[in-house]
């Protein structure tokens, strides 16, 4: 009697075991089926590489390359075109100069007609060689301007310095004056040269002619002297 239950209870024992084993295996594979679910083996056919280096060679094969003889004949345009753009330039600033020296030509009675004698003039003085000659005297932008002239035709170099340049009117009244275009130095046999005097008009409200009196520097072994300059407005 005792035989027989170890019997039954080994038998449900091993029943229990095999129940369990079997729950657990297809518990096992429907897990792993689910988590595999959506994954597919790799393609290893060689088609689409084959494909894809098609592509790729049909888009390399798309660029079309110029000849040589295309590429030259472009060349040469863009060259005659940079030359012709360089000669019309060319042309364009001769046809300019050229009107320009029109323009002077036609201009220059015009300044032969303005710069006529003016009555009284030149007024001259010459001391030791050198010589100071006074062309003109206009009244000009608010000041009395004084064309003036200079020349050495003596052995030896002259030199100036204007701001000794004296200038009085003929009341004996001293007057501030300034030059331009005098040089400070005077060749021996040198060229003439020409400048301007400028005296303002504030200065010369009743005044009706004035004196200029110059000296070298710093020797002073010459004076240059015109007096009786006329002023008229």
């Amino acid at each position: 009697m005792k035989l027989n239950s170890t019997v039954l209870l080994t038998l449900i024992l091993l029943i229990l075991m095999l129940g369990a084993g079997s729950v657990s295996a297809f518990w096992g594979f429907t897990l792993g089926s689910a988590a595999l679910k959506g994954v597919t083996a790799p393609d290893a056919r060689p088609t689409p590489k084959f494909a894809s280096s098609k592509s790729a060679k049909e888009q390399h094969t798309g660029i079309a390359l110029l000849r040589e003889d295309e590429i030259l004949k472009i060349v040469k345009a863009r060259i005659e075109g940079k030359t012709k753009a360089a000669k019309s330039s060319k042309q364009d600033d001769e046809d300019e100069e050229t009107n320009s020296t029109k323009r002077q030509q036609e201009e220059k009675p015009l300044q032969v007609a303005e710069e006529k004698p003016q009555e009284g003039f030149p007024i001259n003085t010459e001391s030791e060689g050198v010589s100071l000659s006074v062309q003109s005297a206009r009244f000009s932008g608010g000041a009395l301007l004084l064309k003036v002239k200079m020349q050495n035709k003596g052995k030896d170099s002259v030199r100036f310095l204007y701001s000794f340049l004296d200038v009085s009117d003929n009341k004996g009244r001293t007057l501030s004056a300034s030059t331009d275009g005098l040089p400070s130095e005077l060749p021996a046999n040198g060229p003439t040269y020409s400048g301007t005097v400028s005296i303002p008009t504030a200065l010369l409200d009743d005044v009706k002619r004035i004196s200029l009196a110059l000296t070298d520097y710093p020797d002073q072994k010459l004076r240059l002297e015109v007096s009786n300059i006329p002023v008229e407005r």
